[in-house]
């Protein structure tokens, strides 16, 4: 792979705009010092010691496309609550545009909170998980409002990313506008569907893990002959252009409708420590990079690079344009 040609496209993601239409969450984390068992129960009292909040779910593939230099607008459903005000504001606060947010009066904002315990010389493990979610499928006020709002800003749009987390954000109606975008060839649209992927058929590309490859076509994908034929099968399945599948720390796969599958080593070292929002880092990237003029080769070699970093980094994290750029080199 040119390493030069490389550099140069990770140099022109700060000339597109992309979208990000998806299920926006609030990631909580609660950090505490152990204190003592409970006299009550025979569990572990922590002394609390600060909170952090992120940009979780689709929000965190907005922040990672931010972090890559591209022009961001995230589509997506806020509740009238503390957690949807503070997820408006960390957007604000990073300089990520608002035009496409939609707030729904008595919506609950997903929260996932994570409860994290450790002492100060001690890394800080993940406890527990507590997911606060909304009640049903938005309104149909608001899906009316968000098909508004992505006809507007899709005129403009380099590519748009699809992250569904199962909250309903991409109703049926969000996702027949996405699919006519993506054969009108304006933009390059690409989905990463946590439960229910078969249903985003006819867009440009997919990027399932090889778990989620597995349950799909219901046979094993254990080896690289394995992962083709049901990469295949699934790419088929989609009506996509292609399929780039992460395999942990076996690397990737990507496989073309009109050429070949090609698998790519992990990038870095296998000793992993956090792979927490990795996938949306991994769709970020594949995507900017697609939308800057990338061959689908140099769109997942760039997004195998980019998924290597940020699996070293731990909580929800991002890679910078910078970083993508260090790591390929000279």
């Amino acid at each position: 792979m040119n390493t030069a040609r490389l550099r140069a496209l990770a140099d022109g993601f700060a000339g597109r705009t992309v979208l990000v239409v998806g299920d926006l969450i609030a990631d909580e984390y609660l950090f505490g010092r152990p204190a003592r068992i409970s006299r009550e129960a025979p569990v572990l009292i922590l002394r609390f010691t600060e909170r952090a909040l992120s940009l979780g779910g689709a929000a965190n593939a907005v922040n990672n496309v931010h972090a890559l230099g591209a022009r961001v607008v995230p589509i997506g459903v806020v509740g009238d609550d503390a957690a949807g005000a503070e997820l408006t504001s960390l957007f604000r606060g990073a300089g990520i545009e608002t035009a496409g947010l939609v707030v729904e009066a008595g919506r609950r904002t997903p929260v996932k909170t994570r409860i994290m315990a450790g002492g100060y010389q001690a890394t800080r493990q993940q406890v527990v998980r507590l997911d606060r979610e909304p009640l049903g499928d938005p309104q149909p006020e608001t899906e009316d409002a968000l098909i508004a709002r992505l006809t507007t800003l899709a005129a403009r749009a380099d590519a748009i990313i699809v992250s569904d987390y199962g909250y309903g954000t991409v109703t049926g109606r969000v996702l027949e506008r996405l699919r006519a975008r993506a054969r009108a060839g304006g933009a390059v649209v690409t989905v990463d569907s946590r439960y229910e992927l078969p249903r985003f058929t006819g867009l440009t590309a997919a990027t399932p893990n090889e778990a989620e490859l597995e349950a799909l076509v219901g046979m094993p994908a254990d080896d690289e002959r394995a992962v083709e034929k049901a990469g295949r099968q699934l790419l088929d399945r989609l009506d996509a252009r292609l399929l780039l599948v992460t395999r942990g720390s076996r690397g990737m796969a990507l496989l073309e409708r009109e050429g070949p599958t090609t698998f790519l080593p992990i990038h870095g070292t296998d000793e992993i420590a956090d792979v927490t929002g990795a996938g949306d880092t991994v769709i970020g990237t594949f995507t900017v990079a697609l939308a800057a003029g990338a061959l689908p080769l140099e769109a997942a070699t760039l997004a195998n690079i980019a998924g290597g970093l940020v699996v070293m980094k731990r909580g929800t994290a991002t890679v910078s344009a910078a970083e993508l750029t260090q790591a390929l080199g000279t």
